[in-house]
């Protein structure tokens, strides 16, 4: 039995042990970053999943899933599984910023990653960037998400100015001069369209016209017609999704042979199978290695992991995909244990030349593309994508 100074010593003691567990869980609770706990790490996406251009949001899914679970499968991130929440905006900005502001919130996502669109990213940003929120790896090639004074934004892509300067360089090696431009009638189309007459006057060349299209394609025949009235050589596409397709088809019906030359968001499996005949001879730029090149490590790499996932299919989509989860995951592993989004920003900012087998990336540049990797394909005759 305790006597009364014993008793008032343990208890004193007692109070003393329970306020420094309550003041140790006060702290680590206090310091928690969000989206982080001792077993996960969580990314927020809001993507198109349906709407316009929803097998091209899908496809590009495909392959960071793929890569996120295979890491998990290894024990992920310093013991810490990825976890990616995926939430549809079918393209619709309005729909971009009522997830984002939602993640926001719930103060339960560390970063956002593969944000998808130019006006969606445009407007989602400003509001990421005053919540402290980074922002990896958007799906747009436009230079307003390039702008230098943007920290804590990673694009990895080569931008929309990148594509259209390969597609014009070629157009200007090979001799051609009277071209055509379709753009649609949105901020991707015009950002496009922009880069498009700066690489052109470059070169001392001017289109022949510039015709818009409406995203519901509704206008895509009587803009075919406008554009082979002028009698071009060639027509570059600053298009995405259906007036993509449907340009491209009206075109070809209307002229077969003549030489049309788009981006790489036309390139999903969907599309190409949609173009049938018409697609052929199509070129498309990419931004990513030909995912059928296995003598890359990368490629290799990417082939056998959707292989051992159950798909086997491969594609330029799914593998940038698949790139920008394994630089995302690279960065939080360089952040190290004690993951902050500090921590990881930094990280992000010091990566210089991460080879990832036989393709470079290099940060640290406001948020200037990580990569410049633009080649050129083209759809043969049996729908198929060769180099």
């Amino acid at each position: 039995m305790f006597n009364q100074a014993q008793f008032f010593a343990f208890t004193i003691r007692s109070l003393t042990v329970l306020t420094l567990i309550a003041g140790a869980l006060w702290s680590s609770a206090a310091l928690a970053e969000p989206g982080v706990s001792p077993d996960s790490i969580t990314l927020g996406q809001s993507t198109a999943l349906s709407g316009p251009l929803g097998d091209l949001g899908q496809e590009v899914l495909i392959g960071a899933k793929v890569y996120f679970d295979a890491l998990n499968a290894r024990g992920g991130i310093y013991g810490r599984n990825v976890r990616l929440i995926s939430k549809d905006d079918a393209y619709e900005t309005s729909k971009t910023l009522e997830n984002v502001n939602a993640m926001i919130a719930e103060d339960k996502t560390l970063a956002l990653f593969g944000t998808f669109g130019t006006p969606n990213n445009e407007a989602l940003i400003p509001i990421a960037q005053k919540a402290g929120l980074p922002i990896f790896t958007p799906y747009t090639g436009a230079p307003s998400i390039r702008d230098k004074s943007f920290r804590g934004v990673y694009n990895l892509r080569a931008s929309y100015a990148d594509e259209v300067e390969r597609l014009v360089e070629h157009l200007d090696t090979v001799g051609i001069k009277k071209i055509a431009i379709a753009y649609q009638n949105n901020a991707f189309g015009k950002e496009v369209l922009n880069a498009a007459n700066q690489s052109m006057e470059r070169r001392k060349i001017k289109p022949l016209l510039a015709v818009s299209i409406e995203s519901s394609a509704s206008d895509a025949a009587s803009a075919a017609e406008k554009l082979l009235a002028a009698g071009p050589e060639a027509v570059l596409l600053a298009l995405a999704g259906k007036p993509t397709i449907e340009t491209i088809k009206n075109i070809a019906q209307r002229r077969r042979g003549m030489q049309m030359y788009a981006l790489s968001v036309l390139a999903t499996p969907s599309n190409l199978r949609a173009l049938g005949k018409d697609g052929t001879g199509v070129a498309i730029t990419q931004v990513v290695p030909f995912p059928v090149n296995s003598t890359m490590p990368l490629v290799r790499e990417y082939q056998q992991a959707m292989t051992a996932a159950g798909h086997t299919e491969f594609s330029h989509l799914s593998l940038e995909g698949y790139i920008n989860a394994k630089v995302t995951a690279e960065g939080l592993r360089r952040s190290g244990q004690k993951l902050t989004r500090a921590g990881l920003i930094a990280a992000m900012d010091s990566m210089r030349a991460y080879n990832l087998g036989g393709m470079d990336v290099t940060f640290g540049q406001g948020a200037a593309s990580g990569s410049r990797f633009v080649e050129l394909t083209m759809v043969n005759a049996q729908g198929k994508l060769i180099k």
